[in-house]
């Protein structure tokens, strides 16, 4: 059985931080790609930040770029999102999933994670 499952998350004043893990289990995580997404009430779905499989790369959205970074530990099957100077505008439930590294070339991904709610305060 293939699990993720995020924590890190709670109530922080704007301008704080938050580190965001995703353990992994059921797979070897050197195999995937990993995403970090977000979703806040009535919006869609949003991308975050992707680290592939060896942890090599790493891409994160242009909302995002300046403040969050995603980093692996294959080794420990887990996924990290550093988050700082956090905005009332980076509420949201944030979800970690696993594509499988030879699917590169397609968005969807294989398995996704409970989620985690970050509120940020004003």
């Amino acid at each position: 059985q293939v699990h993720l499952v995020e924590s890190g998350g709670g109530l922080v004043q704007a301008g704080g931080s938050l580190r965001l893990s995703c353990a992994a289990s059921g797979l070897a995580l050197r195999s995937y790609d990993m995403g970090w997404f977000r979703q806040a009430p009535g919006k869609e779905r949003e991308f975050v930040a992707i680290s592939n499989w060896s942890g090599e790369r790493a891409y994160s959205a242009d909302s995002v770029k300046d403040r969050f970074t995603i980093s692996r530990d294959n080794a420990k099957n887990t996924v990290y999102l550093q988050m700082i100077s956090l905005k009332p505008e980076d509420t949201a439930v944030y979800y970690c999933a696993a594509r499988y590294k030879l699917k590169y070339n397609t968005p969807e991904y294989d398995f996704w994670g409970q989620g985690t709610q970050v509120t940020v305060s004003s």
